[in-house]
């Protein structure tokens, strides 16, 4: 089974509370803490996600009385693929896609060597037309969405 990580999956939560916050008029910064009392996600794993976000130049990381996590991106120049790739690395389904050699015991005489490539990239592509702008979308109930709206003002 594929499945996405628990931190990617938090990271993006993470992300779309802060593009919320900076939206709705408030706090451009945010603390861990106060992002993980309105997530309901962990105090220490948000702090991590934070951290690995803050690598990856999608957030920024303010110290101080007033410091706290900003984000630096809109939420529609950010795809699910780069919020895998910032938490849990590049996007291989299996090791020959990532281009580590050795790791397969099979690999000197393998049938498919090379062909998990095409599902790869196909994989990729899916995650990288997917912002998250469009998940904070999908994340609001049809009845309540207005027909034809993006907000991009604090995204």
């Amino acid at each position: 089974m594929l499945r996405l990580s628990k931190l990617t999956d938090y990271a993006v939560v993470v992300l779309i509370r802060l593009a919320e916050g900076q939206r709705s008029g408030g706090e451009a910064v945010q603390t861990s803490p106060g992002i993980s009392a309105i997530t309901g996600v962990p105090e220490p794993t948000v702090a991590k996600v934070l951290k690995a976000l803050a690598g990856s130049s999608m957030v920024a990381s303010l110290r101080g009385a007033r410091g706290g996590y900003r984000l630096l991106k809109p939420l529609t120049a950010i795809s699910v693929a780069d919020v895998i790739a910032a938490i849990d690395g590049p996007i291989a389904l299996t090791a020959c896609v990532d281009g580590q050699h050795g790791l397969c015991e099979v690999e000197s005489m393998c049938a498919v060597k090379g062909r998990w490539d095409r599902v790869n990239d196909a994989i990729f592509q899916a995650l990288s037309s997917i912002t998250l702008a469009d998940m904070r979308e999908a994340s609001v109930p049809p009845a309540f969405r207005i027909a034809g709206r993006v907000d991009a003002r604090a995204e």
